[in-house]
């Protein structure tokens, strides 16, 4: 007897020899009117492993759990499982408003989603094969699970895709506040150093003559150093007044609206 079905079941020897040492993708599996629902348990973030939960439904219509429960209510408590499991992460997606909250919201719904996605696939296939009124249940059911975890997950992870641009948008507009406050302090430096390089040199311990000249020869030199740190201002500041291309001006526009 395979390790993954009871001894107690009686199924065709098809199924075990069909069954693998692991569980598998979720399946289903018809012969002489049994029906086999490999199934998974509701997978851990994190945890590649997965768990699984068999299904049998004999040719008469009863229905058994490898867990030991019987009737079909253990076929739609399996899927209750997987719904508490999104209510708990639709609660914390109410309650989310960082990025790091919205990735650990996409990180436990990202294997959910494709556990969930399967499972469906798999009531699907029975349901076409079977014509059993538990089927449409538990295949009804776990089509609005796949559609509310596939809502959740998208919300989710486009609010993190928005607050990590915002984060990004916050830290481009700190660097141009840097950048203009730093090319301010630029230009006033380049303003004054042709008048800090005069006074450097007018003010050494040497005879330049300058001395016994009348105050106006000192304010011509300063007009003269102001002069060329215009000048100096003009050739810095000159790269920073570049037009921008032609599309760009429609591009801010349409972030401005």
């Amino acid at each position: 007897m395979h390790p993954l079905i009871p001894p107690r079941w009686k199924i065709p020897d098809e199924f075990q020899e069909r069954l693998g040492e692991k569980a598998g993708r979720q399946r289903v599996m018809l012969a002489a009117g049994h029906a086999l629902l490999v199934l998974h348990k509701v997978p851990r973030a994190g945890d590649p492993e997965r768990q699984a939960r068999l299904f049998w439904r004999d040719p008469a219509g009863a229905w058994q759990s490898s867990d030991g429960g019987t009737g079909a209510g253990e076929l739609h408590e399996h899927l209750a499982e997987y719904d508490r499991i999104i209510d708990v992460i639709e609660e914390k997606s109410r309650t989310a408003d960082e990025a790091d909250e919205f990735f650990s919201i996409v990180r436990t719904a990202t294997p959910l989603l494709r556990a969930v996605r399967h499972l469906h696939a798999t009531l699907q296939q029975a349901r076409e094969s079977v014509d059993d009124r538990a089927l449409i249940a538990a295949r009804d059911m776990a089509g609005e699970l796949e559609r509310t975890l596939d809502l959740l997950h998208a919300d989710a992870t486009q609010a993190m895709q928005f607050l990590v641009a915002a984060k990004a948008e916050e830290q481009a507009a700190s660097a141009e506040q840097i950048a203009r406050s730093s090319q301010r302090l630029n230009l006033l430096l380049a303003f004054f150093l042709p008048l800090t390089a005069a006074a450097s040199v007018i003010g050494m311990n040497l005879k330049h003559g300058l001395d016994d000249h009348s105050e106006k020869v000192f304010w011509a030199v300063v007009g003269a150093c102001l002069a060329l740190g215009l000048l100096v201002v003009a050739v810095v500041a000159a790269p920073c007044r570049r037009k921008l291309p032609q599309h760009m001006p429609e591009v801010l526009a349409g972030k401005k609206r």
